[in-house]
């Protein structure tokens, strides 16, 4: 049977949370889970940031989390937005994402607070303690401030509920200085969809992506090219949906993402504040990258 450290590969959106009169749309959401796994997505990522989690109340996170575990119903692996800075409240989400039946937690440094390397390693150890459920980390310091360091990775590896890392630093030393100092096993995961080739040429094992909210199908194909080694065609692709990447993002995500799944039929383009929709100016490149990439709407 291939574990959950196994099954934690290829293209894994960070789902967006569809909204409609300021309230999660879960009828959307549900359709677009089975969505996702139809266009070959080999795991989901509800509630974290892409699915604005820091604006959802915790009956939505919650209910986010049950629908998708629901909807995915063991056909691909749900890692769960479970983090916080902290951690008794991390431990709560981690033990609820248990408790409905997700297969690992993703799992946030502590932004805003600027914990020591000591103070993140003890976090995860006591969230690794507390509830036994496989744990990503999630290495963001664009918007957590802090980074977990090598050295740090390397300890917390060590602990056997910690099966990997969601690496959002867009470093590109990192996952080889990570795969030379973690235990054998751990999971590299890219969290920035415009480096994920260079990061799978380092080794990775998948991406966490924005842009597969949008363009599935194509996000699938090239983690797959990259799994084979087949790097000329990842390439092709890459290429191809570089212009995605970059439109995802010329405005505060996901709104960008967003309004591109509205475009397929799959949610309004509404925002929580205080993130706002799309300008004019970002609908047209949101819009002009997704003919370049063959996606009629």
């Amino acid at each position: 049977m291939t574990s959950i450290r196994e099954r934690i590969k290829g293209s894994i959106p960070a789902l967006i949370t569809p909204m409609k009169n300021g309230k999660v749309d879960e009828a959307a959401f549900r359709k677009f889970v089975s969505w996702q796994i139809e266009q070959g997505s080999q795991g989901l990522v509800p509630c974290g940031t892409t699915g604005e989690s820091p604006t959802l109340s915790h009956e939505e996170h919650i209910r986010v989390i049950e629908i998708c575990v629901e909807e995915a119903a063991g056909r691909v692996p749900v890692i769960a937005g479970a983090g916080s800075n902290s951690t008794e409240e991390a431990i709560s989400l981690h033990r609820h994402a248990k408790e409905v039946g997700a297969d690992a937690v993703l799992s946030v440094t502590g932004y805003y607070n600027k914990p020591s390397q000591e103070g993140q390693y003890r976090h995860f150890k006591a969230l690794a303690e507390a509830v036994d459920i496989p744990i990503l980390l999630y290495n963001i310091p664009g918007r957590a401030i802090v980074e977990i360091s090598v050295e740090t990775m390397a300890r917390l590896s060590e602990i056997p509920a910690i099966m990997g890392v969601k690496d959002a630093t867009a470093n590109l030393m990192r996952p080889t200085r990570e795969r030379n100092a973690c235990r054998k096993g751990w999971r590299l995961v890219s969290g920035e969809d415009g480096t994920a080739l260079g990061y799978m040429a380092h080794g990775g094992h998948g991406c966490i992506s924005v842009t597969a909210n949008v363009a599935p199908k194509l996000c699938a194909e090239f983690q797959d090219a990259c799994l084979r080694g087949n790097f000329d065609r990842a390439r092709e692709l890459h290429d191809k949906l570089m212009p995605l990447h970059d439109a995802m993002f010329c405005e505060p995500s996901p709104a960008g993402a967003k309004f591109g799944a509205s475009l397929l039929g799959h949610c309004t383009p509404e925002v929580r504040l205080p993130l706002i929709e799309l300008t004019e100016a970002g609908r047209t490149q949101v819009k002009a990258a997704m003919k370049g990439c063959g996606l009629n709407f």
